[in-house]
């Protein structure tokens, strides 16, 4: 534990010296830029190289050694097509079943994504980058890999879709569900969430979310059509998290708050004739980046409150929660008094670092299991289930 508190309180320094709207200037680069250059590699390699080294750390590591042992015999493996060839690809390469290869390529390009699209969406990146860590994310990455990977082309993908780029955004989305399909709900969620719903139109779906509560077999013979697998098994159970529902509350209560704000200061300009829409930011609080975060987050309590018999719910929440290290930097830069920004600022902070502190002490349990942290230098790897038939 304690590499990990240190390896995230390095790189959220390093996150910290980072600008990522720099000033430029033509034909020369500049001190911030230089730094930010040199801060970014730092981070990525700090992290990448803490996930690539690692040696049966995660909930599901064996069980991936294993799948690619399958997939090398050319026997039958529940996994996408992408991770397929990747393991076919590295493993001709090496020559041998190099699963530790295949793992850093994983730890490579979803550490990349995640911090390209925080680099490239947030309004600060030192805050996003510090919710990324203290909300857990890249530690789960040592877990569920094809998974994380595909919620990293998620984070990243939301950039086409505000900018309505949408051929850009179902071929990124088409790449990312080759290895892992779960993606695929996102071309709903992430259109449905974009559009300018009216309140008569919200009603209307809010009904229609009550039918999850009189309908939970038809729903969960619409997942078994997509998940064969999960057919008789324990995956079928279902399962919510409270702390996900307080966390979207306390989005959705934040930005109602400063949304309020907003609209009280827009009404006080009118009233002085003034026209300074630009200073309570249209580009927003009023704009599509606004209402497609709020109604990710509104989607993500939905099916957290009333999807909860679904299997696996958190998986398809995290898609749309994922979006906090975006939408809370955004939040607290349209807070104009310096005091109030302060306080939210310091709540934020202080949310997260509990929620790390919680996530921390589960560490070491099953469906976690990134504690203790081994590596390959001084450790072996355990025998997986073909090694012992």
């Amino acid at each position: 534990m304690i590499l990990y508190i240190t390896v995230a309180a390095v790189t959220v320094l390093l996150a910290g010296m980072v600008n990522c709207r720099p000033v430029i200037q033509p034909h020369r680069t500049t001190r911030q830029q230089m730094c930010n250059r040199v801060c970014l590699w730092a981070v990525f390699l700090i992290l990448f190289g803490l996930s690539a080294c690692r040696l049966n750390v995660g909930n599901d590591y064996a069980k991936y050694v294993e799948f690619m042992h399958l997939v090398n015999c050319d026997a039958y493996v529940p996994t996408e097509i992408g991770f397929n060839l990747l393991v076919k690809l590295v493993y001709g390469l090496s020559g041998f079943e190099n699963y530790l290869l295949v793992f850093a390529v994983y730890a490579f390009v979803t550490v990349f994504l995640f911090l390209l699209a925080v680099y490239e969406q947030s309004d600060d990146f030192p805050l996003s980058f510090f919710l990324f860590m203290m909300l857990g994310y890249y530690f789960q990455t040592f877990s569920t890999v094809r998974y994380y990977l595909a919620l990293a082309v998620a984070l990243y993908s939301m950039k086409f879709v505000l900018r309505r780029q949408w051929g850009r955004f179902i071929v990124l989305v088409l790449l990312g569900c080759a290895f892992h399909k779960s993606l695929l709900v996102v071309v709903p969620l992430y259109f449905l969430a974009v559009l300018p719903w009216k309140k008569w139109q919200l009603a209307v779906g809010g009904l229609f979310c009550t039918t999850f509560l009189f309908c939970q077999d038809f729903y969960l013979k619409l997942v078994v059509l997509l998940y064969p697998t999960y057919e008789d098994t324990e995956y079928l159970e279902g399962g919510t998290s409270y702390i996900n529902i307080l966390r979207c509350l306390g989005v959705l209560v934040f930005a109602g708050l400063v949304y309020g704000m907003g609209k009280r200061k827009i009404l006080e300009n009118e009233k002085k004739d003034e026209n300074k829409w630009e200073t309570v930011s249209t580009k927003g609080l009023e704009d599509r980046r606004f209402r497609f975060y709020f109604y990710l987050n509104l989607g993500a309590l939905v099916l957290y409150v009333f999807c909860s018999f679904l299997p696996i719910i958190s998986r398809i929440g995290y898609y749309l929660t994922v979006s906090h290290i975006l939408f809370l930097p955004m939040l607290l830069k349209q807070v104009e008094n310096p005091r109030w920004r302060k306080l939210f600022r310091l709540g934020i902070i202080l949310a997260a670092l509990l929620y790390f502190a919680i996530y921390m002490s589960r560490a070491g349990n099953d469906g976690t299991l990134i504690l203790p942290y081994k590596t390959f230098f001084f450790h072996d790897m355990v025998n997986i289930l073909s090694d012992m038939n």
